[in-house]
């Protein structure tokens, strides 16, 4: 059963990533990856997280965020380790959402843009924080140039 869950929670994010990625930049489908993917992804973590904290489905040590023994006994279970994966497709997706919308926002939404943010996008899809990481610099060295070219020299 973990390893169904854990491959559908997979499908439905990647589909999500790439229409993020490639899919026009309209509000509706911004608005549909937030209440579609994100929303159910996040309902699966949090009906997850409860029955694992309420005991009803058991872990190998049980339920402990307090100790490194503890959070590693929970990751050493397939309902730990699905759960825990969840967790980051619904983080990781919820940025990638932010990254795209504040990019527009900052001018990068024309199709050079979306060619700069498509590789950030991939980076925050892949390994999450090191993505954001890459598109805080990138939005600062782009903001940086495009006010360069606003102030009066």
């Amino acid at each position: 059963m973990w390893e169904q869950i854990f491959g559908a929670a997979n499908l439905l994010a990647m589909i999500a990533w790439a229409v993020l990625i490639l899919a026009p930049r309209r509000e509706s489908v911004m608005r549909a990856l937030f209440f579609g993917p994100v929303l159910l992804l996040a309902l699966g973590y949090a009906t997850g997280l409860t029955l694992v904290m309420t005991g009803v489905v058991p872990t190998d040590g049980g339920a402990d965020f307090s100790t490194i023994a503890g959070v590693r006994s929970i990751f050493a279970s397939d309902p730990g380790v699905t759960i825990g994966w969840v967790h980051y497709l619904t983080f990781d997706l919820f940025v990638g959402l932010w990254i795209a919308r504040n990019a527009d926002a900052h001018g990068l939404g024309t199709w050079k843009g979306r060619l700069i943010q498509a590789p950030i996008l991939f980076f925050t899809f892949a390994a999450g924080p090191f993505g954001l990481a890459l598109y805080i610099t990138v939005r600062a060295i782009f903001l940086r140039r495009a006010s360069a070219h606003l102030i009066p020299t």
